[in-house]
């Protein structure tokens, strides 16, 4: 039963001038980094992350989350006018995006692009508001033995769909596994993999892994792209001069001709945002094709139509509100952004997961309420600043790059006080390029880091309830089913031959 008294106080906390403010200045953010070719929303939630270290917990939170619901809306800038997606999850913006802009329509296709992307994440909100607290419930119910088996799924799933290969996958989960055993046994209390350093004591600090393997990762690939990306920005922009209204303005009308298609990609991003490893590009494109065949002239799809932008932006916004009801409910992250969310909470001393509910549930509505908020946000800072968002497409990758890497430098510094996050974020920066290089998934590598502590919790609290005797799996029928879906799972997903689905860590642009 919810508590209205800490609903009220939680939505109530959000409006105060300084998380506003943080709102505000998140969404900024997001959408001017959304707006660069060669950077990513992932990389500038994991440099920010440490960013909010000093911060009040609920301005941290909706600092990262309006970030993450900026970016959203800045991919689709140089999607449109550049055929480049700024983020991975506006490429499929780009089919119908930038013809429409090639047809005279740029600030049309832009508003297209803004007023779907923020309807479809303030439904994807919505939708988390009303199941979230409902699912931690029956998420209480679970024990350990069930928690262990629910995270031996999530391993398996996450590992099959995204990567080149099930392998791969796997290989990266088991990586991320072996660096999260680094420093004290959770029960014992016996040193591993240690060799004598006593910072790796607390274990492998978990802002400056993220901002090596994601951020710094990504820059040196975007170094050795950088004047091919450059030479493409020069070369593909569209001008938004001399526009009449018919060709900038998008009536309501025009708006509300798309309901039906906007209303397909919003069921298809809720469903996928809330699957632990898919992406936001896995929905759009999902979304743009499913719309297609269901349209009665699909020919013109991809000639500059706007059912094309409603499609591709609904669903990959909706991916964004969604993405965290595994994490609330759970504790498991659905993707990326919502893996470097985790990493907030915990330097905040807070465990995500069903427990949230009852320990912080004011801190919990604060969160919807700045969710719902940035939406808002989103709308009036995409309005103004459309025309400012196109100048920074051009942006040079000479400055980008230099930039970038100087926030990851001080932001792994700042998290640890010491050089040692230094090391450590250049270390998980080599190992991140080559992972980027060879096809193995980032993504499974930071999710498994994550969950391994809980998963070791889990695992011995299990034994100890078992006593060690797998028989006694047959008396928890719930981590049986949860086990045979993960066995399903590998002989589903493994042996397929598959595009990578791992595009919320593309290469950035010019690669």
């Amino acid at each position: 039963m919810i508590d209205f008294s800490l609903l009220l106080a939680g939505f109530a906390d959000v409006f105060t001038p300084i998380n506003l403010m943080f709102i505000l200045g998140g969404v900024i953010l997001g959408q001017i980094v959304g707006a660069i070719p060669g950077l990513s929303i992932i990389m500038a939630l994991a440099i920010a992350v440490p960013l909010t270290y000093g911060m009040d917990t609920l301005a941290a939170i909706a600092f990262l989350i309006s970030v993450n619901k900026g970016g959203t809306v800045g991919g689709a800038v140089p999607a449109i006018l550049l055929n480049v997606p700024g983020s991975a999850e506006s490429a499929a913006t780009t089919m119908d995006g930038h013809p429409m802009a090639k047809n005279g329509k740029p600030l049309k296709a832009m508003k297209y692009a803004l007023y779907h992307s923020v309807s479809g994440d303030l439904a994807s909100d919505i939708v988390l508001i009303l199941l979230a607290a409902p699912l931690a419930i029956v998420a209480l119910n679970m024990g350990p033995v069930e928690i262990t088996a629910l995270m031996i799924l999530a391993f398996t799933v996450i590992s099959g769909l995204v990567g080149d290969s099930m392998i791969k996958g796997l290989i990266s989960a088991a990586f991320g596994i072996l660096v999260a055993t680094v420093g004290l046994d959770p029960g014992m209390a016996t040193p591993r993999f240690t060799f004598g350093i006593l910072e790796l004591y607390d274990g492998v600090p978990l802002t400056a892994v993220s901002i090596g393997a994601l951020a710094m990762s990504g820059v040196l690939v975007g170094l050795l792209g950088m004047r091919a990306s450059d030479k493409k920005n020069q070369t593909s922009a569209i001008s938004m001069k001399g526009r009449t209204r018919e060709q900038s303005v998008v009536t309501f009308a025009e708006f509300w001709a798309n309901r039906f298609v906007a209303l397909r990609a919003f069921v298809i991003g809720t469903v996928i945002g809330a699957i632990p490893g898919l992406g936001s590009t896995t929905a759009g494109f999902l979304s743009y094709s499913v719309n297609k065949q269901a349209a009665k002239d699909p020919e013109a799809f991809g000639k500059g139509d706007a059912r094309g932008i409603a499609a591709s932006e609904t669903a990959n916004s909706a991916v964004v509100g969604a993405n965290l009801i595994p994490l609330l409910t759970l504790g498991i992250p659905g993707n990326i952004a919502a893996a470097l969310l985790v990493s907030a909470f915990i330097i905040h001393g807070i465990q995500p997961g069903p427990l949230l509910f009852q320990q912080q549930a004011q801190l919990v509505y604060g969160m919807f309420g700045a969710m719902l908020v940035a939406n808002f946000c989103n709308l009036g800072v995409g309005q103004i600043g459309m025309r400012f968002w196109a100048m920074v497409v051009s942006a040079p990758g000479t400055v980008i790059y230099p930039a970038a890497m100087l926030l990851c430098f001080a932001g792994s510094f700042v998290i640890t006080g010491a050089t040692f996050g230094v090391f450590v974020m250049i270390t998980a920066a080599v190992f991140g390029y080559l992972m980027r290089a060879f096809g193995y998934s980032i993504v499974a590598f930071i999710v498994a880091f994550l969950l391994t502590p809980q998963l070791e919790s889990a695992v011995v609290r299990a034994r100890l309830i078992t006593n060690d005797d797998p028989m006694e799996l047959f008396s928890h029928p719930i981590a049986l089913v949860l086990i045979a879906m993960s066995v399903a799972s590998i002989i589903y997903l493994g042996p397929r031959k598959k595009k990578p689905l791992d595009v919320d860590m593309p290469p950035p642009t010019g690669q």
